[in-house]
């Protein structure tokens, strides 16, 4: 499938990694729903990237927010083929640590916003792909990317929760594929590794010093454009479905 005069509806999409799948897809001839819990951001970014933007706030996990912004998409575009899934947030806590067990609510709530959240976007992005007519000589009707991490492999101390709410994205990336193929629907999955997103370049230099170290070839950040190239990758290749692919120049996790 190509870009030009398709609509995608992008979560995470005011900053980082949805930010620069957001560009890049404009510029290739798409119209973009900007979708994120930053309202005043959002609706500034849209702004700024112009008349092929429309903008909606809410929370990934709540049906009733999501709904009515792929609504608000269809009624603003006609239509939405393309979903990439990148909003996500991370809560770092030992499983038992100095002041006791890591508090349930906060688990649940990365588990949350993280895997049910993404599950929740893209149900709903396919209920509306489904009625799409095909767009490509495949009968190819739409095409999901979530936004994993490497994280679901190798995570580190502290990243228990994190790491469940990505390896369930991963798990579950066969599986909806399976579901999804009769109606013309692909979905993949990306694992990036260390990226130089707001959130990323904000910690300590001797913290992003010794997670670079752990990179092996290029040895830096990756940066949001390279994850837009392959989010444009996997929407024109018909033939990836079901798979994760691992972007993060071959690091594997230390411990700690």
């Amino acid at each position: 499938m190509q870009l030009k005069e398709k609509t995608a509806f992008i979560t995470g999409a005011a900053s980082g990694l949805g930010l620069a799948a957001a560009q890049r897809f404009i510029a290739e001839g798409a119209n973009v729903m900007l979708f994120d819990l930053d309202a005043d951001r959002a609706q500034a970014v849209a702004s700024e990237l112009g008349s092929r933007a429309s903008w909606s706030a809410g929370d990934v996990s709540d049906e009733s927010q999501v709904e009515a912004a792929v609504q608000k998409t269809l009624a603003t575009f006609g239509s939405l083929h393309v979903n990439v899934n990148s909003a996500g947030i991370g809560a770092a806590a030992k499983t038992v640590g100095r002041d006791g067990p890591m508090p349930q609510s906060q688990f649940e709530r990365v588990i949350r916003v993280n895997l049910l959240g993404t599950f929740n976007v893209l149900r709903l992005c396919a209920a509306a792909m489904q009625k799409n007519d095909a767009q490509t000589d495949d009968s190819e009707r739409g095409v999901i990317i979530n936004v994993a991490s490497v994280a679901a492999y190798d995570g580190q101390m502290g990243q228990a929760a994190y790491s469940a709410s990505k390896g369930g994205i991963a798990a579950m990336t066969l599986p909806i594929a399976r579901d999804l193929a009769r109606d013309g629907i692909r979905v993949m999955t990306v694992a990036p590794g260390i990226f130089a997103t707001p959130l990323m370049q904000a910690s300590p230099q001797p913290v992003k010093d010794a997670l670079v170290d752990m990179i092996q070839f290029p040895k830096r950040m990756g940066l949001p454009e390279e994850f837009a190239d392959l989010a444009c990758h996997i929407v024109s290749s018909s033939y990836l479905n079901g798979e994760v692919i691992r972007l993060d120049a071959a690091i594997r996790m230390a411990a700690r």
